[in-house]
């Protein structure tokens, strides 16, 4: 088939992709020259696990293009993606100018030849009937010039190219069977293996993917308000997680107590959902309370840092991860971040680190500190290490090359990467969350731990 896909970010570039994998023509368009010149000599403007070889394919057998020219685009496409930013406003509602100001583009284009458009990006409940009326007040007929399809994306940053061409599911939003037929035929090759393609109309469609990952930021709340009390009441939130898990019915995944959620879906879906529902007349108080313990959880590391320390001025700390998860880039509503800068506004210095998402948080932090580009740097003359991001090269430190190179051996882990009892048998100080401090130990008294350090 035929495809465009208007809007080059994170979803645009990963979807885009995949459909010309299986075989399908993408022009790609964007309005900025030099992300496009960019993307066209086969550089990638986002980090995304495994994207990296079927995008430069892609490109190589002439499936996969790019372009700034929407008419170019629109004329050769018959299904034509919306994959541009929704970002939030003050009020939390999603913002649609990018949406409305391309289709009002788009209604001289589709004068000649029958066209769908797909809304890809994340869109409130409604956005369809308002890109359909806004058309038709162009003169358009929908069902003959043009249909509006809601197909709201499910990937997860680390792990998206996996998602989209082996999908749990696929949720197509049209009353139209034509357009759905259509939409169908396009997704088949990826649901080969029996997974579903799920029709219904264009609301209940928008909305799958507000309450998708409105109900997971539930759970994340849920375990970070369970470590508070386990912290309070002597327990331990990695024996309470790993009981619940084992329940069918809740299962492991979003469990793991931590700094909280954030990257670019969560915080914005959650917003924009509670302010959905507002619009409605309705109090979804779940939603309030989740984003409320989101809120709080971030300063659930720093209030053990300044406990420890007390004043934080010209002490030096170590941070091991910037992005808001492993296997990204992404630093959107990173906790590490906040983190940060909280730490530099009361007096302390900072070094980093992040595998991949050096670039964008120098971009995005909004105080000074010093970058590097090895972990082991960020510890030399450092008071304490703090970990925020589970990157799987933190999970198996050199604990000798830690030790002698933090001033005093102390760790602030913010994901849990690491068994108190361990570590305390090491000598360290360790902080984590949920789980209750441990007293270091002698070495001597520890002779099994003797060769780790």
């Amino acid at each position: 088939m035929k495809l465009a896909f208007i809007g080059t970010g994170y979803v645009g570039l990963v979807s885009a992709t995949a459909f010309a994998e299986m075989g399908n023509d993408v022009t790609c368009v964007d309005v900025d020259q030099k992300k496009v010149d960019k993307l066209s000599q086969g550089k990638l403007t986002i980090y995304e696990p495994g994207l990296d070889e079927l995008f430069v394919r892609s490109i190589r057998e002439g499936r996969l293009c790019f372009t700034t020219n929407l008419e170019e685009a629109v004329s050769k496409s018959t299904i034509l993606f919306l994959t541009l930013p929704t970002p939030p406003q003050e009020d939390g509602s999603a913002d649609l100018s990018y949406v409305m100001n391309v289709t009002n583009q788009l209604a001289a284009m589709m004068i000649d030849s029958y066209k769908v458009i797909v809304t890809k990006s994340t869109v409130p409940v409604g956005t369809a009937d308002k890109i359909r009326a806004a058309l038709e007040a162009k003169g358009l007929k929908s069902g003959f010039h043009f249909d509006v399809v809601s197909n709201p994306e499910f990937l997860r940053e680390g792990s998206a190219v996996q998602d989209f061409m082996k999908p749990e599911r696929v949720v197509i939003g049209t009353r139209n069977p034509a357009a759905a037929e259509l939409m169908r035929n396009l997704y088949e090759p990826f649901v080969r293996n029996g997974n579903p393609i799920i029709v219904m109309d264009e609301r209940s469609s928008e909305l799958v993917k507000y309450a998708s990952n409105g109900f997971l930021a539930m759970k994340i709340s849920f375990i970070n308000e369970i470590a508070n009390l386990c912290e309070v009441a002597g327990a331990d939130v990695e024996r309470v997680r790993q009981g619940m898990g084992k329940d069918s019915r809740i299962g492991t995944q979003f469990l793991y107590a931590g700094l909280g959620y954030g990257g670019s879906c969560f915080p914005k879906d959650v917003k924009a959902l509670a302010r959905t529902s507002k619009e409605f007349d309705y109090n979804f108080q779940i939603l309030n309370a989740v984003m409320n313990v989101n809120e709080k959880q971030r300063e659930n590391l720093l209030t053990k840092v300044v406990e420890r320390f007390g004043d934080l001025k010209d002490k030096q700390f170590g941070v091991w991860g910037l992005s808001f998860k492993p296997n990204t880039d992404d630093v959107r509503e990173s906790p590490a971040l906040w983190l940060i800068e909280e730490l530099v506004n009361r007096g302390a210095k900072v070094i980093a680190y992040d595998p991949e998402g050096l670039e964008n948080a120098m971009k995005s932090l909004k105080v000074e500190i010093k970058w590097s580009t090895d972990r082991n740097d960020v510890l030399v003359n450092s008071d304490a290490l703090i970990v925020c991001t589970e990157w799987n090269e933190f999970k198996t430190p050199d604990w000798s090359v830690l030790k002698n190179s933090l001033k005093s051996p102390i760790v602030f882990d913010g994901r849990n990467l690491f068994d108190p009892h361990f570590v305390a048998g090491l000598g360290f100080e360790y902080y984590s969350i949920g789980r209750q401090y441990q007293e270091p130990k002698k070495i001597e008294d520890t002779p099994v731990y003797k060769i780790a350090v």
